[in-house]
């Protein structure tokens, strides 16, 4: 049989079938499983070779550069969305560490308010303030001015930051005057901020069940509250400063001073918009 007579006895076939009334099968519908789309990840802030040539360089202090691998500064400032030219706020700053990072992030064209508090100036027979001025001595960090104030009258333009950042502070908010006395702090500096201006926390973690306000400790979940209680959006949090070597259970002071496990957390001010809203 050739192959046109099989395309007629085929087709011949199929008549017969239909006009007997017997449903015509087709064939089974083949299922190709699809390639999972790949996560979308966000793109990495990137840390410019020229800012990371600065913190490595001579002109820091010896005993800065020291605890950088611990405090991870460029990530941090990264993470934060610090740049050139902005103007910002190292909220008890106490030594100066993170303002000399800030200042050399900002550059000339930014601002650097390195901010203290009258306790923190006289704590330890006046430690903070005296290493203070000798980092800023002889106009040193030309682009730092130095805060001397209260939390609670900061006494700056209001919207005039466009980052306010707190290191190792938080948990002395808290337990040094409970959810009031830290919404009034969180109020100061939402005032302070530009719309979408944003305010970095970090602070060592604590656990439930612990005393964390003898070892300077704070459970994330707390500041969390706190932040959005007192309008802030969540804007993002890191595990770059984070150690599971630590246990949680004691002081920050101890043997794990510098290395503990940390909280960071970037908030951002509502815009105007949202605000209205």
């Amino acid at each position: 049989m050739n192959l046109k007579s099989l395309r007629f006895l085929t087709l011949g076939i199929l008549f017969l079938t239909v006009s007997c009334g017997e449903p015509v099968k087709t064939p089974a519908r083949i299922e190709v499983p699809l390639e999972p789309k790949p996560e979308v990840l966000p793109e990495p802030q990137l840390i410019p070779p020229s800012f990371e040539n600065l913190l490595s360089g001579s002109g820091r202090p010896d005993a800065d550069r020291e605890q950088d691998a611990g405090r991870k500064p460029a990530e941090v400032i990264a993470f934060l969305g610090i740049e050139p030219g902005m103007t910002v706020i190292d909220l008890l700053t106490a030594n100066g560490y993170y303002t000399e990072v800030l200042s050399l992030r900002v550059g000339d064209e930014g601002k650097v308010y390195a901010h203290n508090t009258a306790f923190m100036l006289t704590f330890m027979d006046g430690a903070n303030d005296k290493a203070m001025s000798k980092r800023l001595e002889g106009g040193r960090l030309a682009n730092v001015e130095r805060l001397d104030r209260e939390l609670s009258d900061l006494g700056l333009a209001e919207g005039s930051i466009d980052v306010a950042m707190t290191a190792m502070n938080f948990h002395d908010f808290y337990y040094n005057g409970g959810s009031e006395a830290v919404q009034g702090i969180l109020a100061a500096v939402m005032a302070t901020l530009k719309p979408g201006g944003v305010l970095g926390i970090i602070d060592h973690v604590g656990v439930a069940g612990v005393d964390n306000s003898k070892l300077h400790r704070i459970d994330p979940e707390i500041v969390r509250q706190e932040v959005q209680k007192a309008g802030f959006e969540l804007g993002g949090e890191s595990d770059m400063l984070a150690n599971s070597e630590d246990g949680h259970d004691s002081s920050v002071f101890g043997e794990l001073r510098g290395r503990t496990d940390r909280l960071l957390i970037r908030l951002v001010k509502p815009s105007e918009q949202t605000q209205a809203d």
